[in-house]
C-alpha cells in the first residue's frame, strides 16, 4: 500500500513537472528576452536599410542589383540554415532559448550589415581588387 501511495506520488510529481515545463513557452518573456527581440528587430530594420541603400546608390548597374538581390535572398537562408546548425533542437534550449535565437540573429545580421557597408563606404585608389565596390576620390 505505501509503495502504491509512493508511486501516485511520484506520478503526480512528474505530470506537475510536465506540465510546467510545457506551459513556460506561453508565460511573458522576461526582459533580457524582450530586450533581445527588441535588439533583433533594430538590427533587422538596420540591415534593410543599408541594403535598400546600397541598391539605390548602384541603381544604374543592373547586373549588380539584379546579383545583389539573389546573394541578398541567400544569406537569408543561410542564416536560417546556420541558426538551425546553432540550435537543432528548439525544445531543448530551456526558457532562454528565444533570447539566444535573437541574439544570434542580430550577431550574424550585424555581420551582414558591416559586409553591405563596403559598397556604400567605398574602397581606396589603387584597389585592385574591388570588383563592383565604388572607387573613393
Amino acid at each position: 500500500m505505501k509503495q502504491i501511495r509512493l508511486l501516485t506520488l511520484a506520478m503526480l510529481l512528474f505530470q506537475t513537472i510536465l506540465t510546467t515545463a510545457q506551459t513556460q513557452d506561453k508565460l511573458p518573456p522576461d526582459e533580457e528576452t524582450k530586450a533581445a527581440i527588441g535588439e533583433f528587430k533594430l538590427v533587422e530594420a538596420e540591415l534593410n536599410t543599408v541594403f535598400n541603400k546600397v541598391l539605390t546608390q548602384y541603381k544604374s548597374n543592373a547586373e549588380f542589383v539584379k546579383n545583389m538581390k539573389e546573394s541578398q535572398d541567400l544569406w537569408i537562408k543561410f542564416r536560417a540554415a546556420e541558426l538551425k546548425a546553432k540550435f537543432p533542437a528548439s525544445g531543448e534550449y530551456g526558457s532562454v532559448y528565444t533570447m539566444c535565437v535573437n541574439d544570434y540573429l542580430t550577431e550574424m545580421t550585424n555581420e551582414r550589415i558591416t559586409k553591405l557597408n563596403t559598397w556604400l563606404k567605398g574602397t581606396y585608389e589603387g584597389d585592385v581588387c574591388s570588383g563592383s565596390v565604388k572607387i573613393n576620390n
